[in-house]
């Protein structure tokens, strides 16, 4: 009862006021590291509080008022904190647009979100937002943190480093010590805080309007499902522009008091994170699938006596996973054999990836494999799944200790409730569900239909309680029989293969199942330079004849497990590319923009469904993150499955 009394307590807040809150309570507590010039720094909870402080009233010395907006195209840095929270602070409220966005596409959300002032990090994110300049009459102001390259900028008014906003934030506090926390009592808990852009695999991404009780609930029942103590580190290395990283900085850091540490650069986080040691981790699949690739081609360059251990105790490792996923008491025999893998092989390994401290790790943005999820409990490391949206702040539904079912997405957190609709979509309601998105009341209308948040994914409630998603209502195919099946369930099943990086399914309304197939490029690559086949380029590795074989053998795999002949792959080809999100073909989530995909790369589907052909002349198109563009003329060969 108590602790029930604490949360409502603590939802009764804005993100700023818990932030005072947090103050009061531990303000000598180190709230935030930055690794900087390869030393970590670190700040209080009264630092942290006084950096929003001077933001916040620096923002309203320049004229940023009550219901203006801002943006931030940042890497991930403390100030991204500061100036988000500082403009909550005075009533305004933030955005964030991923800073591999093009200028183009920045100019559009600018104006799409009436901005008035934008935060960057450094004179490359500047310059985006210069290009652009014309195109956003409404943003008054540009504020950057690195002034290295900002010589030329600074006899324009237009532009303000960080640290003129700091002193004139100090100058009003000094002027008025009362002030802030004025303008913070004014804050009210179901005013709009933030907003988050979806994904945009359709177009121009929506903004949706996130609360400051979306925030805080969500962090709240998360904690109130997997504990966290304020002791706990986190790292923060995910986009701040994707809700899975704003539902950690906003939420749960303020719900439960953990310490946030910023890495020293994107590249390096890898790296940083082995320092920290991180108690709790969150990633989209494509950082879980990177770090295994990473383990495979350690064991690979291993002596081979520990490839012969290795073997031996990942299968020991999985089945004692099967147990430890279901909250079943091992055979004692099978618990030594765990234990003793773990302390000879997982545990080194483990950390050796600065994964040792880690007693949870979570997923979602995108579906994760089964198998994945086994892999990982056999090394020792609990990864769970979660499932939501952008518009419930990312999490919903996530699986318990003892109860972890890779087939599913676990259960509704505390306060969540689920409904699956006649038309077999995942209905949500709880406290952190958006009020809708930003200028767009259509959209918002279908968003609620019926006080309920509409998904846009099929799935089913399964006999143990655990949700199972299908796949995007719009992306489950049927075959030429009316058949269905789900295109991601055998994608991740592909992507299970250390060889396989992406891979994108078709089969809607056709005879058969065809793939078109990204091979990874470091563990391909490494497997081909261990067989003496040379190459130059990621086409030409993709184009040698044994990688071809090599995939094969995967696709015959997946084959071979496939009880339904309709599931069976019959033709692949493999992509002389990459897919990514600079070319359109992945959302900035690394979710398939299916439809894009099928439409540019048209002429190789119509060869997939065309057995007389064996290979095809093409165009390689591609486009850089500095917007330009080239060919290459390349030839495509298909490959067709043996037997059914």
């Amino acid at each position: 009862m108590e602790k029930q009394e604490n949360q409502d307590h603590l939802t009764e807040h804005t993100i700023p006021q818990l932030l005072r809150w947090r103050v009061e309570a531990t303000g000598a507590k180190v709230a935030i590291r930055e690794k900087d010039f390869g030393c970590w720094n670190s700040y209080t909870w009264d630092q942290y509080y006084a950096f929003v402080r001077k933001t916040g009233l620096g923002l309203k010395k320049i004229g940023f008022e009550k219901g203006d907006k801002i943006a931030i195209i940042s890497d991930n840095i403390p100030e991204t904190l500061y100036v988000a929270i500082g403009a909550q602070a005075v009533g305004g409220i933030s955005a964030a647009i991923y800073q591999t966005s093009l200028p183009d596409e920045i100019g559009q959300i600018l104006e799409y979100l009436n901005v008035s002032v934008v935060f960057c990090n450094d004179q490359e994110q500047v310059d985006k937002v210069t290009e652009v300049r014309d195109q956003i009459p409404g943003v008054k102001k540009v504020i950057y943190e690195d002034p290295r390259g900002m010589r030329g900028y600074r006899s324009d008014d237009w532009f303000m480093s960080i640290q003129d906003l700091y002193g004139l934030g100090e100058e009003m506090h000094q002027a008025d010590t009362e002030l802030f926390t004025a303008l913070l009592d004014e804050g009210k808990p179901d005013d709009v805080s933030h907003i988050c852009l979806t994904s945009g695999t359709t177009g121009l991404p929506k903004g949706a309007m996130l609360t400051h009780r979306n925030y805080i609930n969500m962090g709240l029942q998360i904690t109130e499902v997997d504990t966290l103590e304020d002791t706990d580190e986190y790292l923060s290395f995910l986009p701040f522009a994707w809700i899975g990283e704003q539902m950690n900085s906003f939420g749960v850091a303020m719900a439960s008091g953990i310490a946030i540490n910023f890495p020293e650069s994107v590249e390096t986080s890898m790296d940083d994170l082995k320092e920290i040691g991180p108690h709790f981790m969150f990633g989209a699949p494509r950082i879980y699938e990177t770090i295994r690739s990473q383990i495979w081609l350690k064991m690979d360059e291993s002596y081979w006596l520990n490839r012969i251990f290795y073997n031996y105790f990942m299968k020991i490792g999985e089945e004692a996973a099967g147990y430890r996923m279901a909250g079943k008491a091992m055979p004692g025999k099978l618990r030594f054999l765990a234990w003793l893998g773990k302390q000879c092989i997982f545990r080194p390994l483990v950390n050796q990836i600065g994964l040792l401290r880690l007693r949870r790790a979570y997923t979602g943005g995108a579906a994760l494999g089964p198998e994945l999820f086994t892999f990982y409990q056999a090394i020792g490391v609990n990864l769970k799944q979660i499932y939501g949206q952008t518009e419930i702040v990312g999490i919903a539904y996530m699986h318990r200790d003892g109860d972890v079912r890779p087939d599913t997405v676990g259960k509704p957190l505390p306060g969540t409730e689920c409904k699956i609709s006649e038309e077999g979509e995942i209905l949500s309601r709880s406290a952190s569900v958006s009020p809708g998105y930003y200028k767009l009341p259509e959209k918002t209308a279908e968003l609620l239909e019926g006080g309920w948040l509409h998904s846009g994914d099929a799935g089913y409630i399964d006999a143990h309680g655990h949700l199972v998603v299908i796949d995007r209502i719009s992306d489950v195919m049927h075959n030429k029989n009316g058949e269905m099946f789900s295109p991601m369930f055998l994608e991740n099943r592909l992507k299970f293969s250390p060889y396989i990086k992406e891979a994108v399914i078709f089969g809607d309304k056709k005879e058969y199942v065809a793939a078109l197939i990204n091979v990874d490029p470091i563990v391909v690559g490494k497997w081909a330079e261990d067989r003496g086949i040379s190459f130059s380029t990621y086409m030409d590795l993709s184009f040698q004849p044994e990688v071809a074989e090599l995939i094969n053998g995967a696709v015959v795999e997946i084959n071979r497990n496939r009880e339904k002949p309709h599931f069976k792959i019959k033709r692949f080809a493999i992509l002389y590319k990459l897919l990514d999100m600079d070319d359109g073909e992945l959302t900035k989530t690394g979710k398939i923009r299916r439809k894009f995909v099928r439409e540019k790369y048209n002429d190789l589907y119509e060869a997939l469904y065309d057995e007389n052909i064996t290979e095809k002349k093409v165009e390689a198109f591609y486009q850089y993150q500095d917007g330009q563009t080239t060919t290459v003329d390349t030839t495509i060969r298909f490959y067709t499955m043996e037997g059914d």
